[in-house]
């Protein structure tokens, strides 16, 4: 496996279903597990101490309220860490997990996406993995380029 995939609940899936979905599509593979900083933090620990040792290249992590888990996850591992701040429902409109995942102090470094910006999290993984694979930074150049073609389209059809 390449990628994992930890979220602090199963409320936090429909969320994270977009990384999960743009790796498949990139055919990436991945891990998925729920781990809470809070409520399981042994297995949060042993989890970010052993994901390089199983062959994880990148953890994205989702987490909305408090959203400890993925400065946690930095803390213990010495992967590349990217953050997904989700607003909850006992969030304040999600600026509180947004700010803990974004305010990581000096040498712990979390890169963070966008609230709910899971799919984002999903690709920025495969961009860290593709500088060191030829086969799959093509197919993101390609991602890319139809990104640009379906830009190119909607132009077209509001100028009409």
């Amino acid at each position: 496996m390449l990628v994992g995939i930890i979220m602090g609940s199963d409320s936090d899936l429909p969320i994270m279903q977009e990384a999960i979905k743009i790796l498949e599509d990139f055919d990436i593979s991945i891990e998925v597990d729920v781990i809470s900083a809070h409520r399981t933090p042994q297995k949060l620990f042993d989890y970010a101490s052993n994901a390089h040792k199983r062959g994880v290249k990148v953890i994205i992590a989702g987490a909305g309220g408090a959203a400890h888990l993925p400065g946690m996850v930095a803390s213990l591992s010495p992967l590349p860490i990217i953050g997904v701040p989700i607003k909850s429902r006992n969030s304040i409109d999600g600026w509180d997990s947004v700010l803990s995942i974004l305010q990581m102090p000096s040498g712990v470094p979390v890169a963070t996406v966008a609230l709910n910006g899971a799919k984002n999290a999903g690709i920025l993984a495969a961009q860290i993995i593709s500088a060191g694979d030829k086969c799959l930074q093509d197919k993101i150049i390609f991602y890319k380029e139809s990104l640009k073609l379906k830009v190119a389209k909607a132009s077209q059809k509001v100028k009409k």
